[in-house]
């Protein structure tokens, strides 16, 4: 139990406005913040906040209360994790009983299940710095990509054992339940046997907005034709792919602040430019754009820069999620790297002022590029021409 004179700190402590300036962009509206509800899809702002109250409303939903009630909704928070979460916020102790083995069983599967991703994440660390294999294969690839250990620190990076069942032994040993290691996808259930999922991989935390681990990506580092290079976490009751960016949590701040977002496709993308001083940047893990990940930024910007690789694959990828966004009511641009270029390849030949410089100048806004792109691609052709001419204007009526 967290002891009464720690809560009534928090709640002397918190700002609403600042709290919840983290997940949703608010905008000042007299005395009063205003933004879009990050509870429903909306184009027009109804979700208020009043620092005088220091309460909020979301009017499309109908949902409402105090700072601790918006983390229990938004991040689906027990009453404990919230007043934790502002305690960590505010740099308050929080006096508390230890835990007993009897009360960690007594937590509801979801938060089960957040302990164990937790642990893993911490294993995998502690894996990467401190065992040979880690530092030989694990940090040896990341040290050949130019990471810096600031880096691999901030984003949390870790190794996975190319061992059957290390992790799951060490879970069990630490007294995490097979059943929710199952769940999480962590370890695979099979014939009896117990398989770590990740073995001999490097180890990319996915976090939520607010810093929770929901699941994890992992790259193998031995070529195989059978072997995917990339696996991520399966679909759980924490982690659904295709509502979760990658970097959002590291992000969201440099997002409001430059009221812009940079979308990519790749871990190591977002984490080289984040190194690079480009902070403003998520990803889309590989996946095709999904409405739930569009507005997730929307919540914190309206504009998009689409940042893809400099192929034609990467060209047609962007093109497919422009009328995507702008029904989001939404502002993108596309920027195209070099030929044979990645974002994480590009941004290791220049310094930050040569890439801020390159994305600004480079950036098209989608009615000239996607011209541009299906211009080339009609070649004199009539019938295509014609159809370029439909495809634009269904963009445009997206508007």
């Amino acid at each position: 139990m967290i002891a009464k004179s720690t809560i009534e700190k928090v709640f002397e402590s918190s700002r609403v406005e600042e709290v919840l300036g983290d997940f949703v962009q608010l905008k000042k509206s007299g005395s009063n913040y205003k933004g879009l509800s990050p509870f429903t899809e909306e184009k027009t702002p109804s979700f208020m906040v009043s620092p005088a109250k220091q309460i909020w409303k979301d009017f499309s939903s109908g949902k409402g209360g105090t700072v601790v009630t918006f983390l229990m909704e938004h991040e689906h928070f027990t009453y404990p994790e919230a007043i934790k979460y502002l305690a960590k916020k505010y740099n308050i102790e929080v006096e508390e009983t230890q835990k007993t083995s009897e009360q960690k069983l007594k937590d509801s599967e979801r938060e089960s299940m957040y302990l164990i991703t937790e642990f893993a994440k911490e294993y995998y660390q502690e894996n990467l710095v401190k065992s040979e294999e880690g530092k030989f294969i694990g940090m040896s690839y990341f040290e050949e990509r130019e990471f810096s250990n600031e880096v691999i620190e901030k984003f949390q990076l870790g190794y996975s054992l190319n061992k059957p069942n290390y992790f799951t032994d060490e879970a069990l040993k630490k007294g995490y339940k097979l059943n929710f290691l199952e769940k999480t996808g962590l370890t695979i259930v099979k014939d009896d046997k117990n398989i770590d999922r990740f073995k001999g991989r490097v180890m990319f935390p996915i976090l939520s907005m607010s810093g929770r681990v929901l699941g994890f990506g992992g790259r193998i580092l031995k070529s195989s034709k059978n072997t995917a290079k990339y696996i991520n976490s399966p679909e759980s009751l924490i982690y659904h792919k295709s509502k979760v960016l990658y970097g959002i949590f590291h992000a969201k701040q440099s997002i409001v602040k430059e009221d812009n977002c940079f979308l990519v496709e790749g871990y190591t993308d977002v984490i080289k430019l984040h190194q690079k001083g480009i902070k403003n940047v998520v990803a889309s893990s590989g996946t095709a754009l999904t409405e739930n990940q569009i507005r997730l930024i929307n919540r914190l910007t309206k504009n998009i820069t689409v940042l893809f690789d400099g192929d034609s694959a990467g060209s047609r990828a962007a093109l497919r999620g422009i009328d995507m966004i702008l029904e989001q009511g939404m502002n993108v641009k596309i920027c195209n790297l070099p030929e044979g270029e990645d974002p994480d390849s590009f941004a290791n030949k220049k310094q930050t002022d040569e890439l801020t410089s390159f994305f600004k100048e480079q950036s098209k806004d989608f009615i000239k590029y996607k011209a541009s792109l299906l211009v080339d691609e009609a070649d004199n052709d009539p019938v295509k021409k014609a159809s370029v001419v439909r495809n634009m204007v269904e963009s445009i009526s997206k508007i």
